[in-house]
């Protein structure tokens, strides 16, 4: 049980430094397509409740980029957002569309977790 807790705890202070480093040195829309999704990998689901204020919460993202970001996102065809209630319509295209940290976080959780 420590071990899987240990490695548990090593994936997510991997991600917290990966979360750090590109909130530093990516655009709003990459890290957008990177949060949505982790988010629709751990609910396992292509729709689920996710609002603006949850998407800004990260430091330096106001409602409006992300509104901006998420805009960009549909307009390509990537998401649907209404309300409150997104939809992931192309997975290829999101990660297409995502910064190189979400293959390391990916590789990393795959690696210790698997």
């Amino acid at each position: 049980m420590q071990r899987i807790l240990q490695r548990y705890v090593f994936v997510l202070m991997s991600q917290l430094a990966s979360s750090a480093t590109c909130l530093r040195f990516h655009q709003i829309s990459p890290r957008l397509a990177r949060r949505l999704l982790m988010s629709q990998h751990r609910v396992q689901t292509d729709s689920f409740a996710m609002t603006q204020e949850f998407l800004a919460c990260r430091p330096g993202v106001r409602r409006v980029g992300v509104t901006m970001a998420a805009s960009a996102l549909q307009r390509q065809g990537l998401i649907e957002y209404q309300r409150g209630q997104l939809s992931v319509l192309d997975r290829k295209g999101l990660e297409a569309a995502v910064c190189s940290c979400y293959a390391s976080d990916c590789n990393t959780y795959t690696e210790q977790l698997g």
